[in-house]
């Protein structure tokens, strides 16, 4: 007998608590409508400090998020079909204020990226997905040439290849993409360094599904850098698009491809606006740019034909529809869900079942 998917339809929204100076108190849960987009509230299933950036296991019901504190921890628990969690365990981060995390494909170990010290760790995850003692923890060394915001190594995101033990760290403060391998022992070798144009700000880093094309958010110029895989073991500059093309603050925060490699969406605070390009081309070809609800649209998750936008100083979470054919984000039908500082959302991850 052939393997089935299990799925709830249930999506998990981070956010920003007091401690981080937001209004939210934890991990929400809401239920998808397949059809319209629509969320409907389930409530608060983890009250937990700041939980910024949500991650899951890749084979097991395990939900994973960074507590974006001084001293960073990462916490974990196990997902239930009504979306309720239960907690598997929490450990330090062993940096400041982590605000990324991801799991390797096999779902043998966890990444987290921490912005405060610009380190990453590793976490061995044992056999119901709960994370261990750190395996390592590399500090990224240098600056960039923007005095407030480049002072020091400032991690922004971890990036496992989608098969083997690669790894991509994107690091604002040092303008760099650091290519690193994990030995079996969880330990991280670095094999690479691309340094983004000055003042680039690299924030985060979206992978086409055709694994030769890759796409990073530039947070302090207000730019898109389109690379290609090199074929040994780093990337090569392509090119650089606009982030916006409305006047003021431009200031990227969240990009990602769609599934089928047709479109690419970024979301800009300070304009509040999400972009879309079409990748028919070399470079991002520049499609249409719609604002949401808010000026801070910290995250964006593409589910099923909709655009979940969350827009953190909002207090919305905002879903777009999407053209099929162009990749528009319709402004027009935009449904609009009350959520406290949200500053991540999670779509579900269907399960492979015997």
């Amino acid at each position: 007998m052939g393997r089935r998917m299990s799925g709830t339809g249930i999506v998990h929204i981070g956010c920003y608590t007091a401690e981080s100076g937001g209004r939210g108190t934890g991990i929400v849960a809401a239920r998808r409508d397949a059809v319209g987009g629509g969320l409907t509230v389930l409530g608060v299933v983890a009250s937990t400090p700041s939980p910024s950036f949500l991650a899951r296991h890749p084979r097991l019901p395990v939900l994973y998020a960074v507590n974006e504190l001084a001293d960073g921890t990462v916490s974990a628990w196990t997902i239930h079909t009504d979306g309720a969690l239960t907690a598997l365990g929490v450990r330090s981060t062993g940096g400041e204020s982590p605000c990324h995390v991801a799991v390797d494909p096999a779902g043998e170990f966890l990444f987290v990226a921490n912005y405060g010290s610009g380190s990453v760790a590793v976490h061995p995850l044992d056999a119901t997905g709960a994370p261990q003692e750190r395996t390592d923890l590399v500090t990224h060394e240098g600056h960039g040439v923007v005095p407030d915001r480049q002072e020091r190594a400032h991690a922004h995101m971890v990036s496992p290849d989608p098969a083997g033990a690669g790894l991509l760290a994107v690091d604002l403060g040092t303008d760099s993409i650091y290519r690193y391998e994990r030995d079996p022992e969880g330990r991280l070798r670095q094999t690479a360094r691309v340094r983004t144009q000055p003042a680039t700000g690299p924030r985060h880093l979206a992978r086409h599904p055709d694994g030769r094309r890759f796409f990073v958010a530039g947070e302090l110029d207000a730019s898109v850098t389109a690379y290609g895989w090199d074929g040994a073991d780093g990337l090569t500059e392509r090119g650089r698009v606009e982030a916006s093309r409305r006047p003021g603050h431009v200031q990227p925060s969240e990009i990602a491809v769609g599934p089928d490699g047709r479109f690419l969406y970024l979301s800009n605070r300070g304009v509040g606006t999400v972009t879309a390009y079409a990748l028919d081309g070399e470079l991002p070809r520049y499609v249409t740019e719609v604002s949401g609800v808010g000026d801070w649209p910290r995250h964006l998750a593409l589910l099923g034909g909709h655009l979940y936008v969350a827009e953190e100083r909002a207090d919305v979470v905002a879903v777009f529809p999407l053209d099929p054919g162009t990749g528009e984000p319709s402004a027009a039908a935009t449904i609009q869900v009350e959520v406290a500082s949200p500053t991540c959302v999670l779509g579900e991850r269907p399960l492979i079942l015997p």
